[in-house]
């Protein structure tokens, strides 16, 4: 049976309900509040499972609009380049180098993991990066920009599903893991919850470092500074539209090759910095906070509506393998 294709418009309002009902799983689930699991996730995983059901007993299938989708991810990472100010890093100091210098440890042995079991286990080395750092550190948002580049330039047939499962294997045992040791770091530290959630309200343009904490917080946001702000994505998506024209990656050696949010993301960096540092511009960061949470929550929302989890049968044991001695390579 072929898929019941779902144009733009409802794409985006069965996104909304998917958000609107993640949110009250995550009100009224404990689990899910233990866990950190983000709202789209939630509703998302809830939706999969749903079309799942339904493929099953009935053959039916949806195919959600990628248009929209696409559009969502490129914005949610044209406002993290839009957010990195060069002139914060300086305040990190030589912990922030430390930090990063460990990071990139952790990476490279994650990836060393996942492909090697991958090799191992007869599957393509390219589904290791999947089940290892584009998921368990990137998180669900490059799973899905990652398996799109996986499936269309290197025929990695549902990269974008084992991405979005591995991302949610990753967030639930990374609070498995990580939680008592956050909570045993803070109470030895002396330190106190975050406040300011969602009934306190953004009185400055100064930039804070919980914005994506707490995605419910309110922010003023005036016309003019929303207008300017979108004014920002839009350049950032045309440069990067631009840059993955094939007339301009032909310029490029062959295997130099970039994905378009990548394009986007760097984009963002040099337009922020450049204003900021040799024109003075004042960056409007809530705005900038705000198209980035919705988008990312909208690009999720519909993401994990296209989920199409019995695909991911055949590679389910490999996969749990995987990460299962992720799991254990990362605790210990």
């Amino acid at each position: 049976m072929d898929p019941i294709t779902i144009d733009p418009y409802f794409t985006l309002i069965i996104a909304t309900l998917v958000l609107l009902v993640g949110r009250l799983m995550v009100d009224r689930i404990r689990f899910l509040q233990n866990f950190n699991i983000p709202e789209p996730v939630a509703g998302g995983l809830l939706a999969a499972v749903i079309i799942y059901i339904l493929h099953a007993s009935t053959g039916m299938s949806f195919a959600f609009d990628k248009g929209l989708q696409d559009a969502f991810m490129l914005i949610f990472f044209s406002s993290i380049g839009l957010s990195a100010d060069f002139s914060r890093l300086k305040a990190g100091g030589i912990g922030l180098v430390v930090f990063l210098a460990v990071v990139s440890v952790f990476i490279l042995i994650q990836n060393a993991v996942g492909v090697g079991l991958a090799s191992a286990l007869g599957l393509d080395p390219l589904i290791g990066l999947v089940t290892g750092s584009i998921t368990l550190t990137g998180g669900h948002g490059t799973a899905g920009a990652w398996g799109k580049v996986l499936e269309e330039q290197h025929h990695i047939a549902g990269a974008t599903d084992l991405g979005m499962a591995a991302a949610t294997f990753g967030l639930v045992l990374g609070g498995l893991i990580g939680g008592p040791v956050a909570r045993k770091l803070i109470n030895n530290m002396g330190m106190k919850p975050i406040t300011g959630g969602s009934g306190s309200a953004d009185t400055g343009n100064e930039y804070a470092d919980d914005v994506f904490e707490h995605a419910d917080q309110r922010r003023l946001i005036t016309a003019n500074s929303a207008v300017e702000t979108m004014a920002l994505f839009a350049a950032c998506l045309a440069f990067s539209a631009f840059m993955v024209h094939p007339d301009v990656k032909a310029l490029f050696p062959p295997k130099f090759t970039l994905p378009q949010f990548v394009w986007a993301l760097l984009f963002g960096v040099l337009l922020r910095n450049i204003l900021t540092g040799a024109f003075k511009v004042n960056m409007f960061d809530r705005a900038i906070d705000v198209f980035g949470n919705a988008s990312l929550s909208l690009f999720l929302g519909i993401a994990l509506l296209n989920l199409k989890l019995w695909q991911l049968l055949d590679l389910a044991l490999p996969m749990l393998v995987i990460l299962a001695v992720q799991t254990v390579v990362m605790a210990v």
